[in-house]
């Protein structure tokens, strides 16, 4: 006959139970973080024989994907949509029950440079894009469709982006679009990623054709994601998953009996233990690692975002999407997202998101609501005729230092694995996307990866502890 040991499960505080008493042979799991990709990694672990408990440091759950109140409404904090090709985040939807709840629609994008507004949303208007010449906008759609034609983006991971776009599209083409649309999304780091970043985002976008539909939409839920989240604690709980706000983690070692997870005032002990925090905070988390593993997690460099969001009396111009290739302008793009979303949600305003992609380090983080806001309206000023200050209703900035690691040359060779050398410590994180871009889908397609190498895990070590309990 196996005999488990029982382990007594220290309390997180003077007045609440960590994990409530659990029967004899459940294994028990901790997860570190408690934004999308640790409550998707719960989703997917939470089975009968698994006691499982989600801490996270903050007040809120969801991470990048959580919501907040601005001005009268509550939305997304962060700007999110789903496109049809999402197959991960429809299977999760789907589970919790909101699979129905999502809408959705076509959009128009602009490209802002020189001063003017230019319709990119079909081949008419790449046709009629002034900056460049009938050349160079053959040259640009042959790099889409040659892009969207590559099925693994590993061999790119060796090129920098600049030298693959420019062999490409020429030099023509990439000044005037290619680099605007990289700084758009990464900032100063653009210059140190490789041709896989580009070819991700062209794949995600051309992955609904592929498969047999004619044209992308975007998607929300009703109710943005404040809903999705809501849905998914509600189905966690029901499944048995033990979840706790304003639970910082500041140790976690291997202990005799499992993995020790340590606060504050609070210590508790599991078989396994996921760490989901990026890599610098992962390393001060665990003490433990080798020098080799530490350095790992160290290394990646990240990508932040400042991002203001306006609530505003009226539309800009009605388009989801503007990239900016003016450097003079102090963000790097303007989504409308009632574009996207009915006004009726915003009580008849527009929500305006201005986005500015930076380096984790970058100073812009230190920079005054008060001085965001005054660069913000007054470059606001200089490209919408037909804005004034008044028009600002509401005004709020989310500031995230660690969004995404920077995928830099040869960046597969650089992640830091999910298994570490203590048994029983995980690190999942969004480093670990590989030839992609972050996104709620991305996120979730990770967390199933990560699930089935776990499982793998937990069974080998299951199967040894069991015999030696029985030996």
């Amino acid at each position: 006959m196996t005999i488990i040991e029982k382990v007594e499960v220290a309390p997180i505080n003077p007045d609440a139970s960590l994990v409530s008493p659990m029967p004899e042979r459940k294994i028990r799991w901790c997860i570190v973080g408690g934004g999308m990709l640790g409550l998707a990694l719960a989703h997917k672990l939470a089975a009968p024989e698994r006691d499982i408990t989600v801490v996270e440091a903050s007040d809120r759950f969801g991470g990048l994907a959580d919501a907040w109140q601005l001005g009268p409404i509550t939305w997304d904090r962060h700007y999110h949509v789903a496109l049809l090709s999402d197959a991960n985040l429809g299977g999760l939807l789907k589970d919790i029950g909101l699979a129905d709840e999502m809408n959705w629609t076509t959009t128009k994008t602009d490209f802002y440079t020189g001063g003017q507004f230019y319709p990119l949303n079909n081949a008419i208007d790449y046709l009629r894009f002034k900056p460049l010449s009938l050349i160079e906008k053959a040259r640009l759609a042959f790099t889409i469709l040659y892009a969207a034609q590559i099925r693994n983006g590993v061999r790119l991971e060796s090129v920098p982006v600049d030298t693959w776009l420019t062999r490409l599209s020429g030099r023509g083409a990439y000044e005037q679009v290619w680099r605007p649309l990289l700084r758009a999304k990464l900032g100063p780091n653009y210059r140190n990623v490789s041709a896989s970043f580009i070819w991700s985002v062209i794949n995600r976008f051309y992955s609904a054709r592929r498969s047999g539909l004619k044209t992308e939409m975007f998607g929300t839920v009703t109710g943005g994601y404040a809903r999705i989240i809501e849905a998914l604690m509600r189905s966690l709980a029901s499944r048995g998953v033990t979840s706790r706000l304003n639970t910082p983690v500041r140790s976690i070692h291997r202990v005799t009996r499992g993995v020790e997870v340590s606060g504050a005032n609070w210590q508790s002990i599991f078989d396994h233990v996921i760490v989901t925090a990026p890599g610098p905070l992962a390393a001060r988390m665990c003490p433990n690692l080798t020098i080799e593993e530490r350095d790992r997690l160290t290394a990646a460099r990240y990508q932040g975002v400042v991002c203001s969001s306006l609530l505003l009396k009226k539309p800009l111009r009605g388009r989801y999407l503007t990239y900016i290739a003016d450097e003079s302008i102090p963000f790097t793009g303007v989504i409308e997202m009632t574009a996207v979303v009915d006004p009726k949600f915003f009580g008849g305003s527009s929500l305006v998101y201005l986005p500015a992609y930076v380096p984790s380090d970058d100073p812009l983080f230190e920079i005054s609501d008060d001085e965001l806001r005054g660069r913000c309206v007054s470059a606001l000023t200089k490209m919408y005729a037909s804005f004034h200050e008044d028009d600002l209703l509401a005004f709020r900035v989310s500031r995230a230092r660690n969004v995404m690691a920077v995928q830099s040359l040869n960046y597969s060779q650089k992640v830091p694995p999910m298994e570490t050398s203590i048994p029983g410590l995980h690190i999942v994180n969004s480093s670990q996307i590989i030839n992609g871009n972050l996104n709620v889908d991305e996120t979730i397609g990770l967390a199933e990866r990560a699930f089935r190498a776990l499982l793998e895990v937990e069974g080998s070590q299951s199967l040894s502890v069991d015999r030696i309990q029985s030996a």
